[in-house]
């Protein structure tokens, strides 16, 4: 990826999708599985990690 921005939004997008499937699932929306369990954690974390890597990109390490 070229740009952090466009890593970024990729990360926010993951995140809030592992904020919204459980979110769902608890209100009896959508049935809750294994499979949409752990895709929610997965999309979490990979959201996360991300994210930090977008943020350390943008950096500038300039004095």
């Amino acid at each position: 990826m070229k740009s952090p921005r466009l890593l970024l939004a990729l990360a926010l997008t993951l995140m809030l999708l592992g904020i919204i499937f459980p979110f769902l699932m608890v209100i009896h929306v959508i049935p809750s599985s294994f499979f949409l369990n752990f895709l929610s954690w997965g999309s979490t974390i990979v959201g996360w990690a991300l994210g930090m890597i977008a943020v350390a990109s943008m950096v500038d390490f300039r004095k």
